[in-house]
């Protein structure tokens, strides 16, 4: 049984209030346009993120591949760093649902230039894909929860105006950046055309994402949810916890963030471990064990002690700090770390 979970933040459960405001959610038929809740929701997060309109979605993956359908022909190509979610983790949906391909820009921690976006870009030739959409991942979940500033955001989106492309920003966890850099979550979209947005993750919600735009995008990607199967109808009943997150679960990512900081320091403190806690921005925590044959048998022992963390590659380890994580749980993390590792 699990004790402790910091596999994801994914993985937390409703909280009392927000299933009593799942169960008194005033629903409609939303494929029909009639669910009020989810027309709270989706006003509420267009405005909070300065568009004009939004649409709730079943996850953020549906969300991203919405908005690349939105904003390319199938032939086309979007630009994307190579540890990105879209490029990971969303079963090659770019290439089979819109038909285009990425061009990749690899980089140490997720966060490419503007420079380094021009120097991918292809010139016009009937050989070549035509270059259309540029995506950003804020924060970047593979480069370790890092944070896209506001001066390298507009530095890549100088260059992406410059050759006419448009620009789709990934903000699963914009959430925690906009808490963990005091900037506003509008501001951070300002850059973009269209932006997805996960409640799922550290605000807590069972399920739902939205994405935000141009009325006329948001319409062209209603259509294409429908098309995906993503329509749904008493949908209300999920998008009630969506917006109970939204209006509840915002400012207490900073104790998420305090709580990474915490188990970083921690780790760094272990013979054995190799961590730089100042690499640590929001709420993932990527460690490494030296050994890294151990990390395998180190996340089994913790497994069998109701401790569940997630390997990423060759004795690199992840925990991601969330709401049912505590201080406290955080302590024992490290004591039965320390125990495996050093006896």
């Amino acid at each position: 049984m699990i004790r402790i979970d910091l596999r994801s933040d994914t993985v937390t459960k409703p909280t009392d209030a927000m299933r009593q405001a799942m169960a008194n959610a005033e629903v409609g038929d939303d494929v029909c346009g009639d669910d009020p809740t989810v027309q709270r929701l989706e006003h509420a997060t267009a405005e909070k993120l300065g568009k004009p309109a939004g649409l709730f979605m079943p996850s953020g993956t549906m969300a991203n591949q919405v908005a690349i359908k939105c904003h390319t022909i199938p032939g086309d190509e979007l630009v994307i760093e190579s540890q990105a979610h879209i490029y990971w983790y969303e079963s090659g949906a770019p290439a089979v649902l819109s038909g285009v391909l990425p061009k990749l820009i690899p980089t140490e921690r997720g966060i490419f230039t503007g420079a380094e976006l021009e120097s991918v870009l292809r010139h016009a030739d009937v050989h070549y894909p035509r270059t259309k959409l540029v995506c950003v991942e804020n924060t970047h979940n593979r480069g370790g929860g890092t944070i896209w500033t506001r001066e390298e955001l507009a530095d890549v989106e100088s260059v992406a105006r410059e050759h006419d492309l448009k620009m789709h920003l990934d903000g699963a966890r914009l959430w925690n950046a906009s808490v963990a850099a005091g900037v506003s979550e509008a501001e951070y979209a300002s850059y973009f055309d269209t932006v997805s947005v996960c409640f799922s993750k550290g605000l807590g919600a069972p399920i739902g994402s939205v994405l935000v735009g141009e009325e006329d995008l948001i319409a062209d990607a209603r259509r294409f949810r429908k098309m995906l199967g993503g329509g749904m109808r008493q949908v209300g009943i999920i998008a009630a916890g969506a917006l109970y997150a939204l209006e509840h679960h915002r400012d207490r990512l900073a104790d998420d963030h305090a709580n990474a900081q915490h188990l970083a320091v921690g780790l760094a403190g272990i013979k054995g471990i190799t961590i730089d806690p100042t690499s640590v921005e929001t709420n993932l925590v990527f460690f490494n064990v030296d050994d890294a044959g151990r990390a395998d048998d180190l996340v089994a022992a913790l497994a069998a002690d109701g401790i569940a963390i997630l390997t990423t590659g060759p004795g690199r380890i992840r925990a991601v700090l969330n709401l049912g994580v505590s201080r406290e749980d955080i302590d024992e993390l490290l004591f039965a770390i320390n125990k495996f590792l050093n006896g």
